[in-house]
């Protein structure tokens, strides 16, 4: 069903404070409808480009960014003079707006998968007068509860590879195992660091599919990129996500009147379908679609966020 590929009419660099500067694109139509697409990990950018196949360039201004500190956005969370402090759900919602604004655009839908449903989420609870609807799938919203099952009570599922993540984690007795592995991907030792995150990595290879045919993840292979991936994924995992406990449960009523369309696979284990449900059951204006043959991804989800936008768009006033 994807769209013929295209190719962004603008990009650049765009400063947000802190030092920091977003890289983002636009491509499709400058007088379409505005969506933006927020991209999974934290941490592992737009890539290739992909994402903006899904969108009728026709029918939309597409709008891509690399989230701060990830691709092409500087300085990279393994530079010098990238503060983690600085790094939180926070300032990335900032930067949204601040992207936003730079653009000239008044509203737009919000659109994100794994990681950045999460984000979604929380912008459009930070800022619900400039959201006309989201479009989600593989969702999560890194609650405290989600990211202990994602690393520990998963294990339950694979016990010997959690044995091999939990001792390499170094976690002293009590101690959660995400907040071991941010102890080792902030060491100042190089060697600490590379170990740490190969763990991680290789853990991550083993949650996210129960697919027997998965494949590991073959951008893991880059060192730069692994110890990038992994040490965003712990900053954040490691601090709920920088929005507490319940993640953003707690103002789901800001949002309320959006319509949304969650997508979410039967099989996901690493983010298993509770969540998408629990949202669904306090949004009234949104819809919830299962697909029961796939997990953290898919060609069929895909497919069904392409019917989301659709969907969104025909709900938007007339432009």
């Amino acid at each position: 069903m994807a769209f013929p590929p295209v190719e962004p009419f603008a990009s650049g660099l765009l400063p947000v404070g802190d030092g920091a500067q977003i890289y983002w694109e636009t491509s499709g139509s400058p007088d379409g409808q505005p969506v933006i697409w927020l991209h999974g990990g934290p941490g592992s950018g737009l890539g290739a480009g992909g994402y903006r196949r899904r969108f009728d360039p026709e029918k939309w201004l597409i709008i891509g960014i690399d989230q701060r500190a990830s691709g092409r956005s500087t300085p990279g969370i393994l530079d010098e003079g990238c503060d983690l402090s600085a790094l939180t759900t926070q300032a990335m919602i900032e930067d949204l707006e601040v992207v936003r604004e730079h653009l000239g655009v008044e509203q737009w839908i919000v659109s994100g998968g794994s990681w950045g449903t999460t984000l979604a989420l929380a912008y459009a609870e930070a800022h619900p007068d400039r959201v006309t609807g989201l479009a989600l799938a593989a969702v999560t919203t890194s609650s405290r509860q989600e990211i202990d099952w994602i690393t520990e009570s998963v294990g339950r599922i694979f016990p010997a590879e959690w044995a091999a993540f939990a001792e390499a984690s170094g976690a002293l007795p009590g101690q959660r195992v995400v907040e071991a592995y941010f102890e080792r991907l902030t060491d100042s030792d190089p060697a600490v660091r590379d170990s740490a995150a190969i763990a991680w990595c290789a853990w991550e290879d083993v949650h996210v599919s129960l697919d027997p045919r998965a494949k590991p993840d073959p951008r893991y292979q880059d060192r730069h990129f692994r110890n990038s991936f992994a040490t965003h994924v712990v900053n954040s995992w490691a601090h709920s996500g920088f929005l507490g406990d319940r993640g953003v449960f707690d103002n789901l009523a800001t949002i309320a009147h959006l319509p949304v369309v969650l997508i979410h696979g039967r099989l996901d284990v690493s983010s298993p379908l509770s969540t998408a449900w629990e949202l669904h059951r306090a949004l009234p204006q949104s819809r919830l679609v299962v697909i029961e043959s796939e997990g953290h991804g898919g060609a069929t989800m895909t497919d069904e966020l392409e019917r989301a936008y659709e969907h969104l768009l025909a709900l938007q006033p007339s432009r």
